[in-house]
Order: structure tokens, then C-alpha cells, then sequence
């Protein structure tokens, strides 16, 4: 067997020899994870609260969660979507049970699912102009928002480092100002199928629509005959306390994507559509190869069962409380430093300074994994098992940095 230094030494060739150059990765190589934590291949252990951007909802390799993939990995693993599974329909009829009356599709990412809405609102721009394509397709999105890197999802983020190089985008996209209500009513005209936002930005430093806001969109699309359509992606499955981030503001849109934890660390998207909407797709005008897989759906469902039985959004809710005023208490403290703290639940940004970037490379030093987002701001997305140890240990890790840059 490999010593760490040679796994080390090798892994690190590998990648500066063979992989993309796409990402600028820290020079460590994780290696084992086990609940909030990880290990690299020199032995130390993070306090992991990337959670793989949003993914790794229950933690790493939760004994129900890899006992469901096991299982299913020894029965039945791909098919195909040309024959029914019974994952992918009680998946389904979960899902359903959150999202209220409607449908699902299932692909493989939020990047996918973006998608499948942005083509869902064109079916339903052509039956609002009465059978004629190409004449009501426009969708109208948020400044600063984050559909994914494909064309369509890239097109409606107006963010010049994603769209640079890949121009010309999809047309259709205009863009209104978060939480300003009268900036997506005037862009509002005849050819507008949607609206498109997502219900707490995460890629641009977690700015949460606001409750009224919200209500104001849902409204809107009611007058305009539009569909309401929601990016859940990163806020969703029970990130923010409610399995759905819009929960919070009692609305119920016309399309939910998800993807990120749905699957708990396996690649699986999907999107919710309303009754109103869910007939667009019909045979052969949508679809996918590896959406919704038997191993895909046993490692969703097994996620929606440890939700379910341990009561996680109860906890999620509990728990980030205290945490968040220990995280506001930092402004206070270091007013030079630390700017902002915002978000909902275990979706927590914190606004520096300045550039973020030498405090995400401090804290993991000290033992603390988290992610950029937006200019200056630092991302915490503990997994929804985090405890209220790890949570204080974050804060305390935090801190260290601070005073030490202090």
C-alpha cells in the first residue's frame, strides 16, 4: 500500500500533468471524510464546511446514506428512462409531498436543471402566444445571479467572469435588482414567459430575497400570465430550516430546480413543476440518459429519510440561532474586518473588508474548510448534521484568524 507521501507526491503530479487547469485548487489532497470532517493524505483533519458546496448535506458517508447506495449498487443500477424504476417514481412522490401538486424531472445537476426550466418556460411562452413560437420566450432574471455554466443557465448570469469567451449567449435574458419589486414589473412586455430567481443567491455572497419581494413576484406572475421559477439548488433541501428556502415567505412558485444535497454527495438534479405547468414536457421534447437513476434515487431517498427521522430541519433551525449570534458578535468585535453576516440557517455569509481570499487559506490552516462567494465574501455550509460543537468550533476558528490578522 501507497505511504501518504507517495499518494501525496503522486496525486499532485497527476493533477499538474493531466487535469484541466480550470480551478485553482489549495495545494491539499482530501482523502477520507466521516460526518463534519475530513482528513488529507498528511493526516490532518478540517472541520469541513463546504459540505462540498451544499452537497454533502448528512456529512460524509453516513451509515444510512452508503448502507441505501450499497444496497443498491448490488440490485440494479441504470436502465434508462425508456422503463419506470421504483426509486424514481417514490422519489418522486416525496418530493411532491414538499413541493405541492405537480411533477417531477430528474437529471443529473443544477446546471441541468436550470435548464429544463429555461425550455419549460419557452413551452409555456409558445402556449401563452397561442401555438407561435418564437414570439413570447423572454425570461427576466436577477442582477448578480448564478444559473450555471450552460448556455442557457450562463446566459441568464449576468456575471462578466461567466460569460466571458462563450459570447453570444442565448437571448431572451434581461435583469432586474434583487428585492426591488418595480425593476422586474418594468421589464415586464408582451413577450415575457418567467420570471427566474434564485430564492437566496449563493454564488454572489448569500443575498436572500426578501419575504415581500417574493410575494411581489408571485403576484406579478399571476397578473402576466408568467411562471414563477425558482433556482433551489444551493438554498434548498433543508439548507435553511425549511426543506425549501421560499418556505420562509409562504409562497409556492410555478418550477423549483434542486440538485446539490438532494443527493447527499451522488450527482442527481431535479425539477418540480406545478400542475399548471407540468404538461409542457411531453414525449421527445425533453430529456435525459443517466436523470434519475436507480442508484441516484436510493442515495436521494436515503438523504429525505435521515431529514425525515432525525428531524434535521428542526435542527438546522435550532441550532443556527446561536451560531449566527456568535458569527454577528464578530462585527462587533472586529468592525475592521468583518463587515456583514447574512443568510438563513446553515447558509451563512460573511462579508469581509477586503479580499477574502488570505482568510479562507488562514482558516484552513487552522483547520476550517469554507468557500468564497461573491467579491469579499466567506461562505459557511456546514452539513444539516453539523452539532452545536462544531458549530462553536467554527466561530472559535474564525476568531483565531481574526486576531491573529488583527
Amino acid at each position: 500500500m501507497n505511504s501518504p507521501s507517495v499518494i501525496r507526491t503522486n496525486t499532485a503530479e497527476l493533477y499538474d500533468a493531466h487535469v484541466m487547469k480550470n480551478y485553482g485548487r489549495p495545494a491539499i489532497t482530501l482523502v477520507r471524510g466521516r460526518g463534519a470532517q475530513v482528513w488529507d493524505d498528511a493526516g490532518k483533519s478540517y472541520l469541513d464546511f463546504t459540505s462540498g458546496i451544499a452537497v454533502s448535506a448528512l456529512g460524509h458517508c453516513h451509515p444510512h446514506w452508503v448502507a441505501a447506495i450499497q444496497r443498491q449498487a448490488g440490485e440494479l443500477i441504470h436502465v434508462s428512462n425508456l422503463f419506470r424504476t421504483p426509486n424514481q417514481g417514490e422519489l418522486a412522490r416525496r418530493l411532491v409531498g414538499y413541493a405541492g401538486p405537480g411533477r417531477v424531472f430528474f437529471c443529473n445537476s443544477g446546471a441541468e436543471a436550470d435548464e429544463a426550466m429555461i425550455k419549460l418556460a419557452r413551452l409555456h411562452g409558445m402556449r401563452k402566444a397561442g401555438g407561435e413560437e418564437g414570439k413570447c420566450y423572454k425570461i427576466i432574471a436577477a442582477k448578480n445571479a448564478f444559473h450555471g455554466r450552460m448556455f442557457g443557465g450562463m446566459s441568464a448570469t449576468p456575471q462578466e467572469k461567466i460569460q466571458k469567451g462563450f459570447r453570444p449567449l442565448v437571448p431572451g435574458f434581461s435583469f432586474g435588482e434583487l428585492n426591488h419589486l418595480q425593476s422586474f414589473a418594468d421589464l415586464i412586455d408582451a413577450g415575457t414567459a418567467a420570471i427566474l430567481v434564485e430564492s437566496i443567491q449563493g454564488e454572489s455572497g448569500i443575498n436572500p430575497c426578501t419575504p415581500e419581494f417574493l410575494l411581489g413576484l408571485r403576484q406579478l406572475c399571476d397578473r402576466h400570465n408568467l411562471l414563477l421559477m425558482l433556482d433551489e439548488v444551493q438554498c434548498g433541501l433543508g439548507r435553511t430550516g425549511k426543506f425549501y428556502a421560499f418556505e420562509h415567505a409562504g409562497v409556492r412558485p410555478d418550477a423549483i430546480a434542486m440538485a446539490k444535497g438532494l443527493g447527499g454527495g451522488f450527482p442527481i438534479g431535479a425539477v418540480w413543476v406545478g400542475e399548471t405547468a407540468a404538461e409542457l414536457f411531453q414525449p421527445g421534447s425533453h430529456g435525459t440518459t443517466f436523470g434519475g437513476t436507480p442508484l441516484a434515487c436510493a442515495a436521494a431517498c436515503a438523504v429525505l429519510d435521515v431529514i425525515e427521522r432525525d428531524q434535521l430541519l428542526a435542527q438546522v433551525t435550532r441550532a443556527s440561532d446561536p451560531w449566527h449570534a456568535s458569527l454577528t458578535a464578530m462585527m462587533g468585535d472586529f468592525p475592521a474586518q468583518v463587515l456583514a453576516v447574512r443568510g438563513r440557517g446553515f447558509l451563512v455569509g460573511v462579508q469581509m473588508a477586503g479580499d477574502p481570499t488570505p482568510y479562507v487559506a488562514a482558516l484552513r490552516e487552522r483547520g476550517l474548510l469554507v468557500v468564497p462567494s461573491g467579491n469579499n465574501v466567506i461562505r459557511l455550509l456546514p452539513p444539516l448534521i453539523a452539532t452545536p460543537g462544531e458549530l462553536a468550533k467554527s466561530v472559535e476558528i474564525f476568531r483565531a484568524v481574526l486576531t491573529a490578522k488583527s
